[in-house]
């Protein structure tokens, strides 16, 4: 008996239960719902806007010098002089390094000096030519003999030249590798000079992009050791080899750098812009409906969606393009379009959210 009525009063609570469950669903929306129309689908909404569109691409690269030499003794000898600091910025044709020219400028003295000699006797057999007293053989002789001369004091001219090391360019100076007294081998390493001002970045991007790179694009550059902050810069030249392993291709930019503050073996991430339009209508990426070969949005109009063809252009940053198919200002559903369908009734989900959610 007890089990039996323990089984009544469940049934009754759930009788209640179910009575109290159906006066609220007649309450709540569904009662101001007018007879024959759906629930509003809750969406996302977002007013159409117009603005600037840049078509850009992403690459990785390097930040490199827009010179570099390792500089070098052409000759063996000591380090005489040593006429710059490391780090220090110099122009071109400064003093870098001299070495020991003692030996080299006896030798330019002595070349000096047999020219000397080889200019008098070949003016001498001219002259005995001339009276007569000469013959052609000496002249030919002394003539030779000068021209020899001449040669030798030009080749002690050029190895003396070559005791004093002077910048090729204007740049910055590295970290020395040898010390004043210091015995160098002909071809041996000794400062690495680097031209900073503007400095180049080499990247590469797929041969697919080969069409729409121009000479003359910008860029912006990315370093890590400067979070934040982008450097402007210009694409100077494409090589016209694509490279068969990577298929890619690989260019060039400068960037402005008079500060310094990019230096050499930095990585550097490339945006480049193709192209910049303004007044451009743009659409979250996330608001496109595909449907089989076509792009559709969802356009909200009177409390109802409707769909609608767009032809969209380039995507920037989660926006796309839109060439044709809608107008600034006007509503589409940017999400919870997979419950809709042509003449749905929806509602903006923001509106639903209590203050503060």
């Amino acid at each position: 008996m007890g089990r039996v009525f323990t089984i009544l009063i469940l049934a009754a609570v759930i009788a209640v239960g179910g009575y109290v469950y159906l006066g609220k669903t007649a309450e709540g929306p569904s009662a101001s719902t007018p007879a024959g129309r759906s629930f509003a689908i809750p969406v996302e909404l977002t007013v159409v806007e117009s603005g600037t569109f840049v078509e850009q691409e992403t690459s990785v690269g390097s930040i490199v010098s827009d010179e570099a030499v390792i500089i070098r003794s052409e000759i063996a000898g000591r380090v005489a002089e040593i006429s710059f600091l490391e780090g220090q910025v110099v122009s071109v044709d400064d003093l870098l390094i001299a070495i020991d020219d003692s030996i080299h400028r006896a030798e330019f003295n002595q070349a000096e000096a047999r020219l000397n000699l080889s200019q008098a006797n070949f003016d001498r057999a001219i002259d005995l030519e001339g009276r007569g007293a000469g013959t052609q053989r000496s002249l030919d002789e002394a003539s030779s003999k000068l021209q020899e001369d001449r040669a030798t004091l030009d080749l002690a001219l050029a190895r003396l030249d070559r005791t004093q090391i002077r910048a090729p360019f204007s740049g910055v100076i590295g970290i020395r590798k040898v010390s004043p007294g210091d015995y160098v081998m002909a071809g041996q390493e000794i400062v690495n000079l680097e031209a900073i001002n503007p400095i180049k970045v080499a990247f590469k991007v797929p041969e697919a992009l080969l069409s729409v790179m121009r000479v003359g694009q910008t860029i912006m550059v990315n370093v890590d050791a400067f979070p934040g902050e982008s450097f402007a810069g210009e694409i100077y030249a494409i090589n016209p080899r694509i490279e068969a392993s990577g298929r890619s291709i690989d260019l060039r930019a400068r960037v402005p750098n008079t500060d310094g503050r990019l230096r050499p073996g930095l990585f550097a991430r490339v945006v480049i812009i193709f192209e910049r339009r303004e007044n451009a209508v743009m659409i979250p990426e996330r608001a496109l409906v595909p449907v089989q070969s076509r792009q559709t949005v969802f356009v909200f109009e009177g409390g109802a969606v409707k769909t609608r063809d767009v032809t969209t252009g380039g995507r920037f940053q989660g926006l796309v393009e839109i060439l044709t198919g809608l107008m600034p200002g006007e509503t589409i559903v940017s999400a919870g379009q997979m419950k809709l369908r042509e003449g749905s009734q929806v509602v903006d989900a923001a509106q639903l959210r209590g203050p503060g959610e």
